[in-house]
């Protein structure tokens, strides 16, 4: 197949987004409405795990912004990424993270969204180490799965905590059960889980350093995954959850302070790059943390404002992105000091930065403008922290107004620089999307009415059912908010004027911090390979003795510590048994070769004395009535002492003088007498207590009729556990196989 054929065939998988972009589309009228669909398909009926599906105003509208998105940067990549070498495979990633996303924001079950979520986390790993040949890349990509699977892995211990305590995993059946999730004394635990799992998924303070990183993808993965979609899934499961654990000081006091906090660190380390993509990663960095802070307040102004700068963000980030991409790709480099004057040679490029970038910086007419009104007015009615929320918006806002007008303006305009490809304007494949997603922030702007009845307000009636209107306006007057955004412009004009000095001088702050979040990474994960080897030195040393002592001590004091703690034991269920004199003999021989195999230093002499402990074994199953039982026990104990002893004879002489110190001998004999106790104590307990008789009743009444067999024990082996039983003796089969060619060696 040719390179034409190829890139054909790939802008047709643009099909599929289209699809879906339209399937939902026809669902607005009905989430309008505030209708929700919901189907549900058997998955894991018994632990009530379904494939449940939401289709409600916010999950089409996420909808809408994957599929969207998708639709473009499909066409984007035919061109970008025509000719790679895993060409076919960069697309079937690409589509499986689109459908992976859709899932995640359809999923109406706790159990299945955790599934998405981590399907999502995996095909990042995949798209961001896409280039494998390149050590950085890979080193990224691995950065970025520890990161939010660690974080997925927390989040999936909250998930389990919700659904044992409401006794459901039915997302929209959760808000009804608010009121008793938060009543509980573990409620600050569970929420906790849930704001780590988010915070990783949309890189917030501290775990913010690996979406930067993640800009080793290519760059349209970088718009796709990076700014419309996967980070902004964390924002999703923050709103999906705000009516469930929202409200309280604890969860809005945590949201307001952790955004905040990422939205000004984005934005301040997004104005020391000189790397364009970096930039906007650092600018991703700063709208997540916006849209963090204002899901931390309980009024509708502060929910509009996320929802809208979500569609904002969504928008102009996407665009930008791609943008950044094609003066990549024709230039062949993103440094925004070596670019200039590209308006000559990439007309329709130029058309689509600039409608982007006036969006992020908030001109009028455009529908940043909107929503930077609308988060102003959202701050300045936060419950928690308003004077700080304000602050946080405006700075970080002014901060990405200049930085709007470095992308915008530098590279486009002023004289033509020398670069390493000639410039000349993108295939149309590449300049459609950023030219028709920035034409969408201008008419969205001009008609916000429209934005806001069929896409905002059904968005936050889903998670925060109010009869207050959304009401998006181009102008609403004087007031503050809009005295804020005039604020906003005049702080990011200054900033652009000063945009080289305030460079150098956060490159030199940043270069002399003695630990930034790559490098705390690092030190984790070195630490972490530390103490693997050590552990590894002291466990996995070749001895079995150790192997042998550290799996006995582990067992006995973590079922020691759970039986202590297990509030269900009853005092007064130990109690030694009644036994007659004839048997209190036979366990004190019993116990006599057992301290014989202890002091023995012949292993002949240890073997025949384990063989009396067998012997009285079968003894015991003698007296108790089974007969069977005991001939089985004395023939394997005496076939197992006529191997042993033919082997041990094979071994050379063991040395008297060899062994463990006394103190290690004390120590050997403290772990054997805890595990002995600990299993004699399990075994009272049981037999204590009434036994379950389901089991016996069950083999009496089938091993006859169903295995025709009247031996019981012989029945269960042979039938009703022959797999197990064959196990077991592929498992003697291949020991002794083992030792065998040991010993074989041994004679060569």
């Amino acid at each position: 197949m040719n390179r034409t054929d190829s890139i054909i065939i790939a802008r047709l998988t643009a099909l599929l987004p289209l699809a879906i972009f339209t399937g939902l589309c026809s669902r607005v009228p009905a989430a309008v409405g505030g209708g929700a669909i919901f189907f549900s398909w058997d998955w894991i009926p018994g632990i009530g795990v379904n494939l449940d599906v939401a289709v409600d105003g916010l999950s089409v509208l996420f909808g809408l912004i994957i599929t969207g998105t998708g639709v473009f940067v499909v066409l984007f990549s035919a061109d970008y990424m025509a000719g790679h070498r895993y060409y076919v495979r960069f697309f079937a990633f690409l589509h499986l993270f689109l459908l992976s996303m859709l899932g995640l924001v359809l999923a109406d079950n706790l159990i299945t969204l955790f599934v998405f979520w981590e399907l999502t986390t995996v095909l990042s790993y995949l798209l961001i180490g896409f280039d494998n040949k390149n050590e950085s890349a890979r080193s990224h990509a691995r950065q970025a799965l520890l990161v939010t699977g660690a974080g997925g892995l927390v989040l999936l211990i909250g998930f389990l905590m919700i659904g044992g305590i409401v006794d459901t995993y039915r997302i929209s059946a959760l808000a009804e059960q608010a009121r008793l999730l938060q009543r509980q004394t573990n409620y600050l635990f569970i929420m906790a889980m849930v704001l780590i799992g988010a915070f990783t998924k949309s890189a917030q303070f501290p775990f913010h350093f690996w979406l930067p990183n993640a800009m080793a993808a290519p760059t349209p993965i970088s718009a796709f995954l990076h700014s419309a979609t996967m980070v902004k899934a964390g924002i999703y499961l923050l709103a999906r959850f705000h009516p469930v654990l929202g409200g309280t000081e604890a969860w809005m006091g945590t949201l307001v302070v952790v955004g905040g906090v990422t939205a000004l660190l984005g934005a301040v380390l997004a104005v020391g790059q000189s790397d364009l993509k970096r930039m906007l990663a650092y600018t991703t960095i700063m709208a997540l943390g916006i849209l963090v802070m204002f899901l931390g307040g309980k009024t509708t102004p502060a929910l509009t404002a996320t929802v809208t700068f979500l569609l904002v963000h969504s928008l102009y980030k996407s665009a930008l992105f791609l943008v950044v991409g094609i003066i990549d790709h024709e230039t062949g480099t993103r440094q925004v000091e070596h670019i200039g004057g590209l308006i000559r040679t990439m007309p329709m490029t130029t058309f689509g930065a600039a409608t982007a970038a006036m969006s992020m910086a908030g001109f009028p007419l455009f529908l940043g403008f909107i929503g930077k009104e609308i988060m102003y007015a959202g701050a300045l009615t936060e419950d928690m922290f308003p004077a700080f929320a304000t602050t946080a918006a405006v700075l970080s806002n002014a901060l990405m107004a200049a930085v709007a007008g470095i992308i915008a303006i530098r590279p486009f305009l002023g004289p033509p620089r020398q670069t390493p490809r000639a410039p000349h304007e993108a295939p149309i494949g590449m300049w459609l999307g950023p030219a028709t997603i920035g034409t969408l922030g201008l008419i969205f702007g001009i008609f916000p009415d429209w934005v806001g009845r069929w896409l905002i307000q059904p968005a936050v009636s889903a998670f925060h059912p109010t009869v207050e209107p959304v009401q998006l306006k181009l102008f609403h007057g004087f007031n503050e908010p809009l005295l804020l955004s005039f604020l906003t412009m005049g702080l990011g004009l200054g900033l652009y004027l000063v945009r080289r000095p305030i460079r150098g001088w956060l490159a030199d702050r940043m270069a002399r911090l003695p630990v930034t979040g790559d490098r705390f990474y690092e030190m984790g994960m070195a630490a972490t390979a530390r103490t693997a080897a050590g552990l590894t030195r002291f466990i996995q040393n070749g001895s079995l003795h150790r192997y042998l002592l550290t799996i006995i001590g582990v067992f006995t004091l973590a079922t020691a510590g759970i039986w202590a703690l297990n509030a269900t034991a009853r005092p007064g269920l130990l109690h030694l048994p009644s036994l007659p004199l004839a048997q209190w003999l036979l366990v004190t021989l019993m116990a006599a070769a057992l301290g014989v195999v202890v002091v023995a230093r012949s292993r002949v002499l240890a073997v025949c004395a384990l063989g009396v402990i067998g012997s009285g074994a079968a003894l015991i199953f003698l007296v108790y009535g089974a007969p069977d039982l005991a001939l089985t026990q004395l023939l394997v104990e005496t076939l197992t002492l006529i191997i042993v002893a033919i082997v041990l004879l094979r071994l050379p002489s063991l040395d008297k003088t060899a062994g463990l110190h006394l103190p290690g001998r004390w120590f050997d004999a403290l772990v054997a007498v805890g595990a002995g106790t600990l299993v004699a104590a399990l075994t009272l307990a049981v037999t204590g207590g009434p036994l379950d008789r389901q089991l016996t009743d069950f083999f009496e009444q089938n091993s006859a009729i169903a295995a025709h067999g009247r031996n019981i024990v012989n029945v269960i082996l042979v039938d009703f556990r022959s797999l197990d039983t064959l196990g077991e003796i592929v498992v003697v089969a291949t020991a002794g196989l083992a030792g065998f060619s040991l010993l074989a060696r041994r004679r060569r």
